[in-house]
């Protein structure tokens, strides 16, 4: 599939697990890996690197396959999940770093249009994740909650 905001594809992804693979040789439980992802959550750790270290430490290859419900699910039942989504959350740093960079730079117009770039890119996000209820319907962006978010 293709970048959004250029012509550019991506990069290829690791290869999974066929799934008619059977799992059964995974060497933890499934209330193992919930204990683990729960712990790393309360440890402030985002979900894309708990599965990271699961799969690297642990050898869990894919959380879902073995539980049955995502990292992000999980972190949810059990209250731990972060705030904003990570994805958002990411955007949201990315755009303060391009605007911290801007007020030393004034005339870099590259940066410029990546700024705009990003900030687009947020407002479809939190237009989707406003329609699926992961955010209150009166959020908004805005650069002052970008600061707090990145600091």
């Amino acid at each position: 599939m293709a970048r959004m905001h250029s012509r550019k594809r991506g990069k290829s992804e690791s290869t999974r697990p066929p799934r008619e693979t059977d799992l059964s040789w995974v060497p933890l439980s499934k209330e193992e890996i919930v204990d683990l992802v729960v712990k790393l959550g309360k440890r402030g750790i985002p979900p894309s690197q708990i599965g990271m270290i699961l799969r690297d430490e642990y050898g869990v290859p894919l959380v879902k396959r073995v539980v049955g419900k995502k990292i992000t699910e999980i972190l949810d039942e059990h209250g731990v999940a972060p705030p904003l989504p990570e994805d958002l959350l990411s955007l949201i740093t990315k755009a303060y770093k391009i605007r911290k960079h801007l007020e030393v730079h004034r005339k870099d117009f590259h940066a410029k249009r990546g700024l705009i770039l990003t900030e687009s890119k947020i407002g479809r996000l939190v237009k989707y994740y406003k329609r699926v209820g992961k955010l209150p319907p009166d959020w908004r962006y805005s650069p002052e909650i970008a600061e707090l978010y990145a600091a």
